[in-house]
């Protein structure tokens, strides 16, 4: 029986260790001496493949030199929610990479993304995103597409917490006009998209036909980033049988300055909130 998926929060202070242990010069072998243990438990712990304890990662960050009190705690309380999954767990090893995509999305405090066929899923209706899964040539079952419109709803409770992260979407022209589910359904989508334009923390942009040419030639992606530095931004790509994660400066800021690139393109917040209206007019 194979060891069950390390959660992306211990994924991530791995890669915070590994990070603070190089940049401090030590080798896995001081890190060992430091903590009292075999250095094999060092290499587990920066494979996330092991858990450690909160003061042997205190001890490991004096010892590495981290001196911001602030930048401490936060790593701290890393390892404290590292063997958290929540409420992703009801989606079992089925969707791995869904499961990582959901975690992103919960510790995110900003979220940009630019959808040109669909609406992003953080802003679907439930007969929207029922109509999609309808339409995947894998032939899901009613059971399972059920089960996965009912996870898509539940990832959009993070918009109505105390503190919701700011959204940013931008949306094709194409998202708009494709009449998902039929006439009804699209209506009440463009509906649903309207209302939660208005919200502070959400904004829409449309990027329409005329724009022509335009920076995200190459298609959807989601950029996500977090209010700790101990969390570099991720960048999303979803294809046919998996997602693709980026979080190399270089990839992360490339796709950073498509996305600006598309907001200076596409319509303003209003003249977009107009188009959806005009479209939903249509229908």
């Amino acid at each position: 029986m194979s060891e069950p998926r390390p959660t992306v929060r211990r994924r991530r202070l791995a890669t915070v260790l590994v990070k603070l242990r190089e940049e401090a010069g030590k080798s896995p072998e001081d890190a060992a001496e430091r903590i009292g243990c075999h250095r094999s438990k060092i290499s587990r712990v920066e494979n996330a493949r092991l858990g450690i304890s909160l003061g042997e990662v205190r001890d490991l960050l004096r010892f590495y030199g981290v001196d911001d009190p602030e930048y401490a705690e936060e790593v701290v309380n890393l390892a404290r929610r590292s063997n958290e999954r929540g409420w992703t767990k009801q989606l079992g090893l089925r969707l791995p990479s869904y499961v990582d995509y959901i975690d992103y999305e919960e510790t995110a405090d900003y979220i940009r993304s630019f959808e040109p066929m669909v609406v992003s899923g953080l802003l679907q209706t439930s007969d929207y995103a029922r109509a999609l899964l309808k339409a995947a040539p894998s032939m899901l079952s009613n059971e399972r597409i059920t089960e996965l419109v009912q996870v898509r709803m539940r990832r959009q409770r993070i918009l109505d917490r105390d503190a919701p992260p700011r959204v940013c979407v931008i949306q094709g022209e194409a998202a708009l006009r494709a009449q998902v589910g039929g006439r009804s359904i699209m209506a009440a989508q463009l509906q649903h998209l309207e209302e939660v334009s208005e919200r502070p923390n959400i904004d829409v942009q449309v990027l329409p036909f005329s724009a022509g040419a335009h920076a995200g030639v190459l298609g959807t992606f989601v950029l996500f980033s977090f209010p700790t530095p101990a969390f570099s931004d991720i960048v999303c790509l979803e294809h046919r049988t998996g997602t693709l994660y980026m979080e190399t400066p270089e990839d992360t800021s490339a796709y950073t300055l498509t996305f600006d690139s598309l907001r200076s393109t596409a319509l303003s917040p209003a003249d977009s909130l107009d188009l959806i209206n005009r479209v939903k007019q249509e229908l």
